[in-house]
């Protein structure tokens, strides 16, 4: 029997971590013996966790990569924290002088850069190690395994990365998985010498999973709300554009649609700045931060029209599941949209602009019959894509 192991970060609710959570419960366990590295035990999620994974204890060294820097030294590992330090100043000034809008990413590259000599190394050897969420270091370095793949879930071609210190790091991975085709395309401009090695495949969406959690009963505002009620669930974070859909329901507010509520499902570092927008353009009561929520599916089936107004995606995993619920589905015109949906058929793509936003959802709102007709070609489509976990056994069967 192969040895697999698979890293990730933790289980906190989010897409990557519910495609994660589908690939290990769609898992064939009688061919291969597979390990769950999680840098930290936390999340809502880990509840969904497969019984038949193995997962590896807790190393304390690696959990403080979701921690914050003060439990970090509090937790005694001062060469971590001085080093995530360090990665701060150094990305925050290339931020300022480049002009970047999120220098999150090269933050996360320098972190793991000055941390990997503090981090110990797997002794147990493996025929495939998986690392499910970039950036791949510990995988790429501390990982012992006769082959290696990374995961790719972001467009590349929209975040600022140091390429040159990616490069050394993808040359450790024998193959590179993306999401979507344009998430493999976004990702070869930036990485064109990696063309031999990427392929696509696609989340393991669970189409039963969904419509059983749909069915739940929750006793929620939202539920009983009479308004036209569009819903996005999202990370609270720059990418996820949530302040842009702030700022266009108050455009259809001052239009004088005063019957359309907006509710987000979802929690993130963007909270405090979000509800100060949303309490500036009054519209306290129209826009609802839900917070988290480890079942959004019921409110996602309660609601007129899922929004996505993401500034990218690699291939969101929340639209995909919107589609299962037979939702009318509106996203942004983000590089990886046309990935998503099919323009007019199964989703409607508007122009990514507050203004885009905006008169995309007066469209929708106006013509219900292009909702039904969203909605109608979702219930005939098949989600369940199960099949796409073959080309994964196909590169476990070249291992010798």
């Amino acid at each position: 029997m192969k040895k697999l192991l698979i890293s990730s970060f933790d289980l906190e609710v989010g897409g990557v971590e519910r495609s994660l959570i589908n690939l290990l419960e769609n898992f064939d366990y009688s061919q291969y013996e597979v390990d769950l590295m999680l840098y930290r035990h936390k999340g809502d999620f880990m509840k969904l966790l497969s019984k038949k994974v193995n997962l590896l204890p807790e190393i304390p060294v690696y959990s403080t990569f979701r921690k914050s820097i003060k439990e970090t030294f509090k937790d005694g590992h001062y060469n971590i924290g001085y080093s995530r330090i360090l990665s701060k100043i150094n990305s925050d000034i290339k931020g300022r002088l480049k002009g970047i809008v999120e220098p999150g990413y090269y933050q996360m590259q320098l972190m793991w850069r000055y941390t990997l000599p503090f981090l110990p190394v797997i002794e147990k050897e493996y025929d495939l190690a998986i690392s499910y969420l970039w950036p791949h270091y510990f995988v790429a370095k501390k990982v012992k395994a006769k082959k290696k793949i990374a995961w790719i879930h972001t467009d590349f071609s929209t975040v600022e990365t140091d390429v040159n210190m990616d490069l050394k790091m993808w040359n450790h991975f024998n193959l590179i998985i993306a999401v979507s085709q344009a998430c493999k395309d976004a990702f070869l401009k930036k990485y064109s010498e990696l063309q031999d090695r990427v392929i696509v495949i696609e989340n393991i969406a669970s189409p039963d999973f969904v419509r059983k959690m749909a069915d739940e009963k929750v006793d929620n505002l939202l539920m009983k709300d009479k308004r036209f009620k569009v819903i996005t669930v999202a990370r609270l974070s720059h990418a996820k554009g949530i302040d842009n859909a702030v700022k266009a329901l108050r455009i259809l507010k001052n239009r004088g649609y005063d019957d359309i509520a907006w509710y987000v499902v979802g929690y993130g570092g963007d909270e405090k700045v979000l509800q100060e927008l949303i309490a500036k353009n009054d519209l306290k009561g129209r826009f609802i931060l839900m917070g988290k929520k480890i079942n959004p599916y019921p409110f996602m089936k309660a609601a007129d029209l899922y929004v996505q107004p993401s500034r990218y995606e690699g291939k969101a995993v929340t639209v995909g599941e919107a589609q299962i619920l037979a939702k009318p589905i509106m996203i942004t015109n983000y590089p990886t949209a046309k990935s998503q949906v099919q323009n007019g058929i199964d989703g409607y793509i508007c122009e990514q602009t507050i203004t885009g936003i905006s008169e995309g959802v007066e469209n929708l709102y106006k013509h219900p019959d292009l909702r039904e007709v969203l909605s109608k070609n979702c219930i005939e489509k098949d989600y369940a894509n199960f099949k796409q976990l073959n080309k994964l056994y196909t590169v476990l069967k070249e291992i010798k």
